[in-house]
């Protein structure tokens, strides 16, 4: 008894977290960030690692003073040490695309704590991932919204039992565009997110629903769901993240303002909730939350992942490969909105699927579907 109740006095404080930041000058990595300076007695900086040597993260190194620090792009090896830091209680996966399944790959096999907002890390290696958690000492925390809801639904525990998983997705911008206005689609408007603030990418992704794929997969991956039990219905307001179903038919959601603070705060925090800076939900006034079903017809590129995702092995790395170069095509002017899933499709329909064996592999499917994707939009560019 008297263990016990030191236990629940332990759980009730938060002891100074010591956080190693990767992808610190990103969208969710200056969020981390701003949690931080938030709560200055409950997190410290040791290890911070960005892409590039910018001005930013050089403020950041100035700021936060972390005794372990890398760019990526000039010590690779460096930045990957810091992924499985020693000193660090939690290693906070932001990198955006592929390049992050590296970093939390190290992370496991140091045995560290992964925060885990990295989606390309389960997209992309999910096999690779969870073998080698069942040797880890590693506990996985969901940060997509999304994912953090269904965390939060099942009580922190990822291997609670479930009926089904409902995802849901505001459906982005377009989704009462006919085929032709898709077709006139410029960046600016892709960019345009109705709800959310997202980095470049995922928020392309979000307007093609590729993101929402991206989601279930993940899903099946974290909490080991069959696909059968996925579901993604559109929730056009965001203010419902996702939901759950139990055997007996109840159904719990977790809701909140479309603000991306808050699952990133609970990843460092839980199962505690503290103040954030994040808009909250008025209830004081009418409110409608609606469900809508998802029209699958107007986002080709939703079922071509979802199908990648059943079909596994190493397919949907070569989906993930072939999107980043295309979304980056479109956001640089070079090929139309649709053309996105133009050359995805065509990657995925020259590729073969091969069971996932090793990160070198991987590496190497990525590195294929980049040079088939440049070469097709080569072709639809001139």
């Amino acid at each position: 008894m008297r263990l016990f109740v030191i236990k629940k006095f332990l759980a009730g404080i938060i002891i100074m977290k010591k956080i190693a930041l990767l992808g610190s000058t990103g969208s969710i990595g200056l969020q981390v960030l701003n949690a931080v300076r938030l709560h200055p007695n409950s997190f410290t900086i040791v290890g911070l690692v960005a892409n590039d040597d910018s001005k930013e993260f050089n403020r950041q190194v100035k700021i936060y003073a972390p005794k372990y620090y890398a760019a990526a792009s000039k010590n690779k090896e460096q930045a990957l040490e810091i992924a499985g830091l020693e000193e660090a209680d939690v290693i906070f996966n932001a990198v955006t695309g592929f390049a992050g399944l590296e970093y939390s790959l190290r992370a496991i096999k140091a045995g560290k704590e992964l925060a885990l907002a990295n989606k390309e890390t389960l997209v992309c290696g999910g096999e690779l991932v969870n073998r080698l958690l069942k040797n880890s000492t590693t506990e996985l925390l969901p940060v997509d919204s999304e994912h953090s809801a269904i965390w939060q639904c099942l009580n922190y525990k990822r291997e609670a039992s479930f009926k089904k998983l409902i995802l849901t997705a505001s459906g982005g911008p377009f989704r009462s565009y006919s085929p032709e206005q898709l077709e006139k689609v410029t960046p600016t408007q892709a960019l345009a997110h109705p709800n959310w603030a997202m980095g470049r990418k995922i928020t392309v992704d979000s307007a093609t629903l590729l993101n929402k794929a991206y989601e279930v997969i993940e899903a099946h991956e974290l909490y080991n769901a069959p696909y059968s039990k996925i579901e993604t219905v559109i929730q056009p307001t965001s203010v419902v993240h996702s939901l759950v179903e139990f055997a007996d038919g109840a159904v719990m959601a977790q809701m909140g303002a479309p603000d991306m603070q808050v699952p990133v705060q609970l990843a460092l925090t839980y199962p505690r909730h503290m103040s954030t800076t994040a808009q909250t939900l008025s209830f004081k006034k009418a409110m409608t939350v609606e469900f809508l079903p998802l029209n699958r017809k107007q986002y080709p590129l939703y079922d071509l992942g979802l199908n990648c995702g059943k079909e596994g092995g190493t397919l949907p790395c070569a989906l993930n490969a072939a999107d980043e170069v295309a979304v980056k095509a479109f956001l640089d002017g070079k090929i139309k909105f649709t053309d996105i899933f133009t050359t995805v499709e065509r990657v995925i329909s020259t590729t073969e699927r091969d069971e996932v064996v090793s990160f070198k592999q991987l590496d190497e499917v990525d590195r294929n579907a980049r040079w088939k994707a440049q070469k097709l939009i080569y072709k639809l560019s001139v």
